[in-house]
């Protein structure tokens, strides 16, 4: 299986907290998920490396063989991946907006019967988990369906060093365990897609949103 780990933050500091708290996060993931799951592949997707237009437009809205190559090369990802793991700040109780723009640069055709799993944090108490209410609806309407278990991080500047190891006192294989509880539902459904998807494409049975909106209307 091939999973990529977005990272929905695009600020480098953030005084007077430590920079980039979300970068902890992510490698801590990747960690979990290299040690204990080492068939799989895992690819970093970090928002601050896609400087996105000002002007918002979309992978699907440039003409064939136009889009900019960055774009191209990650919906190729998106297209190849058979899961995400989407890792995202609070921002006034929502999902961090960098991750929101970039997802929306991709129909949803690119995610659709895979699953996701959720990770939010934080530097206070509550690790993020009213952001991760907000996603699970943005990740379904993408259909990447979020599995049942999320990943909350409080205070993650005191849980996680820059490296993305444990700060002295934390017990890795505790905090691994919580992070595996999302992750094995996410491979076990990751796995369960792909081999119904080799009987049954999901694209011919179920047509994708190509045109208008009205493909959606009820008669």
């Amino acid at each position: 299986m091939k999973f990529l780990v977005f990272l929905g933050t695009v600020r480098d500091s953030s005084p007077p907290r430590p920079a980039r708290l979300g970068l902890r996060v992510s490698k801590a993931c990747i960690e979990c998920l290299t040690s204990r799951y080492t068939d799989h592949e895992i690819e970093l997707i970090d928002a601050l490396e896609y400087p996105l237009e000002s002007i918002f437009k979309p992978h699907f809205a440039y003409p064939k063989s136009k889009a900019p190559t960055t774009l191209n090369e990650l919906a190729d990802k998106i297209e190849s991946a058979d899961g995400f793991i989407m890792i995202s700040p609070e921002y006034n109780h929502s999902m961090s907006p960098a991750l929101a723009n970039l997802l929306n640069h991709f129909g949803s055709s690119l995610f659709s019967y895979k699953p996701s799993a959720i990770v939010t944090y934080s530097a206070g108490q509550w690790g993020g988990m009213r952001a991760a209410v907000g996603m699970r609806t943005f990740l379904s309407e993408l259909g990447c369906l979020p599995v049942s278990a999320m990943i909350h991080v409080p205070k993650a500047q005191e849980v996680l060093t820059e490296e993305g190891k444990m700060q002295e006192g934390e017990d890795q294989t505790a905090w691994f365990n919580y992070l595996g509880r999302a992750f094995n539902q996410l491979i076990w459904w990751a796995e369960a897609s792909s081999q119904h998807k080799a009987n049954i494409n999901p694209h011919q049975l179920i047509t994708d949103f190509k045109k208008t909106p009205s493909d959606r209307n009820a008669p």
